[in-house]
């Protein structure tokens, strides 16, 4: 059969069992995040059904659906509040930082792969997925919650920090000089400053070049100017991911809203085929030799997640509800883990096994993070009317 029309055969069935496995997501009342993940298993190397076919198309398509999370999520916020909130969680963000690369470095050592291994395993361990709790927190209606202002803090610290990460950790595994990677961070930083005083001051021009009453050429310039941005940040050893973002932050007023509105079913169609590639690309059979080294890592920084989120939120004088939400959202990995992973694995530089290990941690994660976010809530409800008989629990608005 000729490869094209195999692909589009495949990637009908793919989008077509996405469907079913939205709908009954829908229907169970939780994200379709970690279903779309386990589709993806399916359908990939090793699953039920090869369709290795579709990973060109798959990879391009999830890049864009990162770029789309992370650019809606920046719309729903001002450069003002970002900085605000970055003012606000920094010791927070030092906080996760320190709690979360400990474990990686940890197991690295236990598992005799040196200081290199370490330094990877510390980056796979310390990165939450902003796609996937961009994602989530959208399903679950918490957008405007007053937690998740200290959630996205967090989420840019770490892709900040990630900024800084990448260019030391590319030097390392190819042996540049350390003058050289600090050049690069240099770079990724000013590049980042930058943006973000460029959105604090003339974010409304920004907002005047895109907007369009006509709804196909909003589109257009929106879609457009997103890629743009995202492909010059990644040039620049920046996220592609945090200059979405930063463009996101610059679109403000109604310009934002009408901007919402036309990108979501871009997004949805995206940001799905981001969360089946990443199960495409897992063996299931790579996973069981290492299920029980990424089980362990897997609860230890999902409590150290949760500590963070907890105490950042109760710093900004949040109930318990929503410290407990805050901690439960911060708990997926996905994106950057993988990237990390790879870039260390092509580089010859750590074993073989590293990979395995990453993959089955970030799958354990990016599965659980989801449904810890949607049932956090009633687990705490609960644990409250367990604790305190006949008091209604707290809720916050």
């Amino acid at each position: 059969m000729d490869p094209t029309t195999l692909s589009l055969i495949q990637l009908g069935i793919v989008f077509f069992a996405l469907g079913f496995l939205g709908r009954l997501a829908g229907r169970i009342g939780m994200s379709p995040v970690p279903l779309y993940l386990l589709g993806g298993l399916a359908f990939g190397h090793g699953g039920l059904i090869d369709f290795g076919s579709i990973n060109d198309f798959a990879h391009i398509a999830s890049e864009i659906g990162v770029i789309l999370l992370l650019l809606m999520l920046g719309l729903e916020y001002t450069a003002r509040e970002l900085v605000t909130g970055l003012r606000q969680s920094w010791m927070a963000g030092l906080l996760d930082l320190v709690l979360n690369m400990a474990p990686g470095v940890a197991i690295a050592f236990l598992l005799g792969w040196g200081p290199v291994g370490a330094l990877v395993m510390a980056g796979i361990t310390y990165s939450s997925s902003s796609g996937i709790i961009a994602k989530v927190l959208g399903d679950l209606g918490r957008l405007g919650n007053r937690e998740t202002p200290v959630v996205l803090a967090i989420l840019v610290i770490e892709d900040l920090a990630m900024a800084a990460y990448l260019p030391i950790l590319t030097a390392v595994l190819s042996g540049v000089s350390f003058l050289g990677g600090l050049t690069a961070v240099g770079i990724s930083l000013a590049v980042i400053t930058a943006v973000l005083l460029g959105a604090l001051r003339y974010g409304h021009i920004v907002s005047n070049v895109l907007d369009s009453p006509d709804r196909e050429s909003f589109l257009l310039k929106l879609l457009g100017s997103a890629l743009l941005v995202a492909g010059l940040a990644s040039a620049l050893q920046v996220s592609a991911a945090v200059g979405a973002f930063l463009l996101g932050i610059a679109i403000s007023g109604g310009t934002a809203t009408n901007a919402t509105r036309v990108l979501e079913p871009l997004r949805d169609l995206f940001a799905a085929m981001f969360f089946v590639l990443f199960g495409l690309n897992t063996d299931p059979r790579s996973i069981p030799p290492v299920l029980g080294f990424a089980l362990i890592l897997a609860v230890v920084t999902s409590a150290t997640k949760v500590a963070t989120g907890w105490w950042a939120a109760r710093r900004q004088g949040i109930a318990i509800l929503g410290q407990a939400r805050a901690g439960a959202a911060l708990i997926a990995r996905g994106e950057f883990s993988i990237v990390i992973a790879g870039l260390a694995v092509a580089s010859g530089a750590v074993p073989k096994e590293l990979a395995a290990l990453a993959t089955t941690y970030v799958l354990i994660m990016a599965v659980f993070g989801p449904i810890a976010a949607r049932y956090v809530e009633p687990f705490v409800r609960l644990f409250q009317g367990k604790k305190s008989p006949g008091k209604e629990p707290e809720v916050i608005l």
